[in-house]
């Protein structure tokens, strides 16, 4: 799962965007945004919902809450004509109030992204909040709120505690997980470790800030042909097996974990486990 961040307050980067086939558009009214065109911003990103995309789905960074521009964010997406999908809340640190938060958005879903050390501390806690869909680990934020070095926020082993603990806990609410986005941008090596490496963990997508993210990000969360074979051959055995005892594939014994690997895994390659042949 590809997640593309487009700055709300670019009416050009916004339009591009829209032509753009990713799993997950997100329209930026924080950190892509200066304080000054924060309102103008929200304006924008409204028409950009109602313009359309070609995105699977599209979704929303608001301001944190508190900030003085949450408020009247929720109230004009709760209300646009054409509403996110999801809304992403930054700086997810309160339970009781990120639940607040999604009842106020009326049924649009909501993605907790942490990035501080409460939050993280907290992050079983915000999983559990009603109207949480996923967890975003965002690395920017944290390694301030942790006090890590550029050299130590640029260490992928140093992350492994704190993307345990997100997927965890992820995994335990029944929530898709998010690594975050990688930030240099023309580090194509770098993005291809990273991206293997939450890929890898088992997280659900990755950020990106860049299109040119797109297809890297795209080409390590997706299964190769191989993985997609293995996957087809399990659960074809599974369908045609007979009930009363246990089958093989490859030399391997095949249970539910197994099962429910391959679902996973035609799943991640965009196909259909009900319906794939």
């Amino acid at each position: 799962m590809v997640s593309l961040v487009v700055p709300g307050s670019s009416e050009q980067m916004l339009a591009k965007a829209r032509d753009l086939r990713v799993d997950e558009l997100i329209l930026d009214l924080e950190d892509a945004v200066t304080p000054d065109r924060k309102a103008e911003a929200l304006g924008l990103v409204v028409v950009a919902l109602a313009a359309g995309s070609e995105a699977a789905r599209v979704g929303v960074r608001i301001n944190s809450i508190g900030s003085p521009w949450a408020d009247a964010e929720l109230r004009a997406l709760a209300g646009a004509a054409v509403r996110p999908d999801t809304v992403i809340v930054p700086k997810a640190e309160d339970p009781r109030e990120l639940a607040q938060t999604a009842g106020a958005l009326n049924g649009i879903g909501v993605q907790a992204l942490i990035e501080t050390a409460t939050g993280l501390s907290r992050v079983d806690e915000l999983a559990a909040q009603p109207g949480v869909e996923a967890l975003v680990l965002g690395y920017a934020d944290l390694a301030v709120s942790l006090g890590r070095t550029p050299g130590g926020a640029a260490d992928l082993d140093l992350w492994l505690p704190s993307q345990d603990r997100v997927l965890l806990a992820a995994r335990s609410a029944g929530l898709r997980a998010i690594d975050g986005p990688f930030l240099a941008i023309q580090d194509a090596d770098g993005l291809r470790r990273s991206a293997t490496r939450a890929a890898d963990l088992g997280f659900d997508g990755k950020w990106a800030i860049h299109p040119a993210h797109i297809q890297t990000i795209r080409d390590a969360f997706c299964p190769d042909e191989s993985a997609i074979a293995h996957a087809r051959q399990v659960l074809s055995a599974l369908r045609n097996a007979p009930h009363n005892g246990a089958i093989q594939v490859n030399g391997q014994m095949v249970d539910e974990p197994v099962r429910l690997a391959a679902w996973r895994t035609l799943e991640r390659a965009g196909l259909d486990p009900a319906s794939d042949p």
